[in-house]
């Protein structure tokens, strides 16, 4: 997935975090709900201007609108959590015990 559907798949995250609708959100910020739609999509980035104002009514930072590492592969994902595990051999049990309540 490019960077755009990424950004967008974010921002929509964020908006639902937030329990605001994006009309709610376009109209926040100035922008038409069509142009917000566009951005959440993937079709559009925004301006900055406008990613500095959702970063501003999300009350996010940049960086946690550029945090979507989650939305990677499932075998990529894998190899992380391998990576991770691997830099961390004494946090194995920690990370079974988290794996195993979500997993419950």
């Amino acid at each position: 997935m490019d960077t755009k559907h990424l950004l967008g798949r974010r921002i929509k995250e964020l908006i639902k975090k937030n329990k605001i609708s994006q009309e709610e959100l376009a109209e926040k910020i100035g922008i038409e709900p069509t142009a917000l739609s566009n951005i959440v999509t993937g079709r559009n980035y925004p301006l900055f201007s406008t990613l500095e104002k959702i970063i501003k009514i999300l009350d996010v930072s940049f960086i946690d609108v550029f945090t979507f590492e989650h939305h990677n592969s499932d075998e990529v994902l894998k190899n992380k959590i391998i990576e991770i595990l691997e830099k961390n051999p004494n946090r194995i049990k920690d990370f079974y015990k988290i794996a195993k309540v979500l997993t419950e």
